[in-house]
């Protein structure tokens, strides 16, 4: 058995509802954040726009951190680890200033942006100061030996 009259609880309810308009919305509904890029998939269609969203903000962001040529050449965009670190930043940055944020992104941007710095630094060998000097590629052919290989896979391992 309850102790508030049913009357008393529809009369509260009609007051705190009185002011609401359900087609006045304030804030957003929307989703925090920027778009996530996977270069990876990267369409034609979706390639110049994205590419120059990344180029506008690492070219803020190297200067407003004043992060040195030494780790972010001006050829970054053809070092591919270089790329993905820096797109995974600016993602991260958008998400954090967007103005849906709690107020706590701004914080967690520069904590991510301190354990991404070690991972920046190491992205980039050097070596294009005086031009870009592409890195030589990996590649996987014929560095197999097919044999070798399905001899290992036939057993776990484990001991």
């Amino acid at each position: 058995m309850s102790r508030y009259d049913p009357d008393d609880v529809d009369a509260l309810l009609a007051q705190e509802l009185s002011g609401f308009d359900p087609n006045s919305r304030t804030g957003s509904s929307g989703i925090i954040g920027g778009t996530v890029t996977s270069w990876r998939e990267l369409t034609d269609e979706e390639a110049a726009e994205r590419w120059q969203a990344l180029r506008e903000w690492v070219e803020w962001f190297t200067v407003r951190y004043t992060v040195p040529i030494s780790i972010v050449p001006d050829c970054w965009w053809r070092h591919g680890h270089l790329v993905e670190e820096l797109s995974a930043l600016h993602t991260a940055h958008v998400t954090a200033f967007d103005p849906a944020d709690s107020g706590f992104g701004p914080i967690g941007w520069h904590e991510r942006l301190a354990i991404a710095l070690p991972r920046l630094n190491r992205a980039y060998g050097g070596g294009c100061n005086n031009g870009h000097k592409p890195t030589r590629p990996r590649s996987w052919a014929g560095s197999t030996d097919e044999q070798e290989w399905e001899t290992w896979t036939t057993q776990a391992h484990a001991h």
